[in-house]
């Protein structure tokens, strides 16, 4: 009852609408970015908290060790691989790289939860789990160095900011929603609807693509303004 009594500050309703109004000069590259972000996240989050359950359930020979090394591979794999395609990145001119990396990445990343509607044996989980690290790894560099060539000057720490709150709020709702929705509608309902999210997550990076430096400016060739004298 005392709790209840408290009244909050004013001063916090209104940073929290001030915050919000903040967002939204977030110029639109960088609120679409984060949407991505915030939609990859709701999707994978729903099998976050419950993955180690569909091994130890689903998968033949599954065990909590084997759990383990499956998170491993898809760690390993994806760090070995990305400062490599990150360099890549920096040295290539131009967005058009950058672009393909992440569209491309994610459109494949996101297929990976349809493979596990399929899997049954322990092998075929570790190969998914490779496939996804490396699509990860090209993911990655292709969604930061978009990121940050677009960051308003003044704008820096909110637009990181509002990228991890977001993760955050995805991954509360989605780990939460993600047990619901095994247990009552199993783990195939979880899997398509990670794809799901994650499909809307790469389709709306296209509303962006127009905005971006794909290549550099075309220059066409003109023609002599004076004919060239004859050789004899």
């Amino acid at each position: 009852m005392i709790l209840c009594s408290i009244k909050r500050p004013p001063f916090l309703f209104s940073l929290n609408f001030v915050s919000i109004g903040l967002m939204v000069g977030l110029n639109k590259v960088i609120k679409t970015l984060i949407i991505s972000d915030f939609l990859l996240q709701s999707g994978w989050g729903l099998v976050g908290p419950i993955f180690a359950i569909f091994v130890l359930r689903q998968i033949e020979e599954g065990t909590v060790v084997a759990v383990g090394f499956i998170a491993a591979t898809y760690w390993f794999v994806k760090s070995v691989a990305q400062p490599f395609i990150a360099r890549f990145v920096d040295v290539k001119k131009g967005e058009a790289d950058d672009f393909k990396f992440l569209f491309y990445g994610l459109l494949f990343a996101n297929l990976v939860p349809l493979g596990y509607l399929f899997s049954t044996q322990l092998w075929q989980i570790f190969l998914l789990e490779i496939i996804r690290g490396l699509c990860m790894a090209f993911v990655v560099p292709g969604w930061a160095g978009i990121f940050i060539k677009h960051i308003d000057k003044g704008w820096e720490a909110l637009s990181w900011s509002a990228d991890s709150t977001g993760i955050g709020f995805a991954a509360a709702f989605a780990a939460a929603f993600g047990g619901m929705i095994a247990a009552s509608l199993g783990f195939r309902a979880v899997f398509i609807l990670i794809t799901v999210f994650g499909l809307f997550s790469t389709l709306i990076l296209l509303s962006i693509r127009d905005q971006l430096v794909l290549a550099k400016p075309f220059k066409p060739k003109l023609p002599p303004s004076e004919k060239p004298e004859k050789q004899f």
